[in-house]
């Protein structure tokens, strides 16, 4: 097990974060073929679902950050090439539509909580994700989700800047091409978040010795 984690992943401090896992960003509705295959081509999804599971089965925070755009794109942006380009096409995560759904094996709706978000690119400005966490005791987040090009770096830095160790199962995140994915991942992400993998997290967050039952207020 990566050198670390039974410190940074305790039961009373971690929550598990999903970025952008809807169905317009990996899903039926995506507008990104090749963020879909990259998703498929690492089991994504299947990977995600059973960590969900875990955490929820330990009583950990699940917290699902997803992007959405209005009718009328009011609050939105489009200050980015990419916002410009999304902004141009807004329905596959149009607010209330399918494609703005969390993939639906991802999502426990009497237990999970949802932070959306209707503008840039990142999870947690301007949003009360920073807030969520802090009153669910966080002050780790096991980060999963899409895509390492932009949301995943914008979710780890941002993390990192606000205080909160960040660990990154490598086999729940996803982005293309396969070789700059990487090339972040060694380069950038490794710097800044303890890298590790769904068994593991899975193996560690369901040791029966450990309570977890009573372990957050959220």
């Amino acid at each position: 097990m990566p050198i670390g984690l039974n410190e940074l992943v305790r039961p009373t401090n971690t929550a598990l974060v999903t970025m952008e896992v809807q169905s317009g960003t990996i899903g039926d509705y995506s507008p990104f073929p090749e963020l879909v295959q990259a998703a498929r081509r690492a089991n994504l999804i299947q990977n995600i679902s059973e960590l969900l599971q875990a955490g929820r089965t330990a009583k950990l925070p699940v917290v699902h950050c997803t992007a959405s755009f209005r009718g009328d794109l009011r609050g939105s942006s489009a200050n980015a090439p990419l916002l410009r380009a999304m902004t141009r096409r807004p329905d596959h995560i149009l607010e209330g539509t399918d494609g703005s759904k969390i993939c639906g094996e991802l999502f426990e709706e009497t237990y999970d909580i949802v932070c959306n978000r209707h503008h840039g690119v990142s999870p947690f400005t301007g949003t009360n994700l920073d807030a969520t966490l802090r009153h669910c005791e966080v002050s780790t987040i096991i980060a999963t989700g899409v895509s390492v090009n932009v949301a995943i770096l914008g979710l780890v830095i941002e993390a990192v800047n606000l205080g909160y160790n960040v660990v990154l199962p490598l086999d729940c995140i996803a982005g293309f091409p396969d070789d700059y994915v990487e090339a972040v991942t060694h380069n950038t992400l490794s710097l800044l978040a303890v890298t590790s993998s769904k068994d593991d997290l899975i193996e560690l967050i369901s040791q029966p010795e450990i309570d977890f039952g009573n372990s957050t207020t959220c």
